[in-house]
């Protein structure tokens, strides 16, 4: 998944560190969200979360970075913030993915699986 140092860190590892963080735990869907993702579905989802990570985190130069994802609107909004995905200094503490830079294709789509992996992990336990 993720590089944090010289060590790789899977989905279920990132998953797990953020739990230990009490801001980040405290994201979950809300029935409206659970609603929105069963009548979109996970495909259009995840299509939703390519296209917010391609717009609001890829660019190497983000003139609102720290404030341009809502806290609320979207699933994929709180999962940006449940993962430490919403903004490249939330990148940069988390995962070490350097400010400045544009976020290569493969780096998008572990953050997307990554924001797919709570969306799904949330789903399951709030049925």
């Amino acid at each position: 998944m993720f590089t944090n140092g010289a060590v790789k860190v899977t989905i279920d590892e990132a998953l797990d560190r953020l739990q230990t963080s009490k801001f980040r735990a405290s994201f979950f869907l809300k029935e409206q969200d659970r609603k929105y993702v069963r009548q979109k579905g996970m495909e259009t989802i995840r299509w939703h979360a390519q296209d917010f990570v391609r717009q609001r985190l890829a660019p190497a130069v983000i003139p609102n970075d720290g404030k341009q994802t809502p806290m609320h609107g979207h699933p994929v909004f709180l999962a940006q913030h449940a993962c430490a995905c919403c903004c490249r200094g939330c990148l940069n503490k988390w995962y070490h993915v350097k400010k400045g830079v544009q976020l290569s294709t493969e780096q998008q789509e572990k953050i997307v699986n990554l924001l797919l992996a709570w969306i799904e992990q949330q789903m399951n336990e709030q049925q």
